[in-house]
């Protein structure tokens, strides 16, 4: 059973299956993490976080990949979607350094579309 968790705080370890969505606020930043697998029945979800994140209109909005397990296709076009719908004053960047995550983004050659960091702390302080 695929499980949907917004919360505030960060996710906790997600047992296989599972998946969450942590929603932070790091000074000016919003962060929305994800953990588990990002598919065609979690992607939705993913992109509805986003969406609520996007609608206080905030400078910076970072998705951490770091947790999650699997990126299917439908995760791909979430992330497009919530770059295409991030206003004009609201930068998107994507934490995604592990083979689940950085190695279809690359396959698909997204890299170029998407601003990829490897670390959180890496997409907060760049400039």
């Amino acid at each position: 059973m695929t499980e949907h968790i917004h919360s505030e705080g960060s996710a906790t370890a997600v047992p296989f299956g599972e998946f969450r969505i942590a929603r932070t606020e790091q000074g000016d930043a919003v962060v929305v993490e994800v953990a588990g697998d990002v598919d065609t029945t979690t992607a939705p979800a993913l992109v509805q976080a986003a969406e609520e994140a996007l609608a206080a209109a905030p400078p910076l909005l970072v998705v951490d990949l770091t947790r999650v397990e699997f990126l299917a296709s439908p995760g791909l076009t979430a992330l497009l979607t919530i770059h295409r719908d991030a206003g004009p004053g609201t930068a998107v960047r994507i934490v995604a350094s592990g083979r689940a995550t950085l190695r279809p983004i690359q396959l698909t050659g997204l890299e170029d579309s998407l601003s990829l960091f490897p670390t959180r702390e890496a997409a907060l302080t760049a400039s």
